[in-house]
């Protein structure tokens, strides 16, 4: 998103401090100013210049409709939903850089196995990293990973592990991210 845009809040909302990660509210008829729209939430900064997340569901809160996630693919074996994955872990970014998860190199692995409690799912292990060592942002997007690979048609148990050995590197980007930021 490359415009700002003021909008006055229709109602409460719950929101997400960045960086620490912190819960708060933000009351009716607050302005915010749209820093970011990307993926399935909203990075807003209020009139005193503090940057919170605002998530889909209450998109309603800013004027805006609450997006639904698509899968690619409908088929349910273990290669279909892997790239599932994939895709909707492209959905989740971090609310400070315009770049999903995916592209910045913070995730690590993706493994999908059958599970053994049911033929028909098959239990996904995520390996990611954060930008930098306790990041208050961290178990929020590691949560945000996990909720959206869980919605996925033949998905099991989910568990999403923070590595940060090896530490994160601009090295990890995608030639992708680092022309977004303008990094070449």
């Amino acid at each position: 998103m490359a415009d700002r845009e003021d909008v006055v809040l229709t109602r409460d909302v719950n929101v997400i401090t960045v960086p620490d990660g912190n819960a708060a509210t933000l009351k009716k008829g607050e302005i915010v100013t749209i820093h970011q729209a990307l993926g399935n939430n909203y990075t807003v900064v209020t009139e005193y210049g503090h940057m919170v997340r605002i998530a889909n569901i209450d998109a309603d809160a800013l004027g805006k409709e609450h997006h639904q996630l698509h899968t690619l693919v409908s088929d349910i074996g273990a290669e279909a939903v892997e790239r599932n994955c994939w895709e909707v872990m492209k959905t989740v970014y971090d609310p400070e850089i315009p770049v999903n998860i995916v592209d910045l190199g913070l995730v690590y692995q993706c493994r999908v196995d059958p599970s053994s409690s049911n033929p028909k799912l098959n239990d996904v292990h995520v390996v990611m990293t954060l930008t930098a060592p306790g990041c208050g942002m961290g178990p929020v997007i590691q949560g945000d990973v996990e909720k959206c690979i869980r919605a996925l048609p033949g998905v099991g148990k989910v568990e999403v592990e923070i590595a940060l050995d090896p530490p994160w590197s601009r090295d990890m980007m995608s030639e992708v991210a680092q022309l977004q930021l303008g990094l070449f």
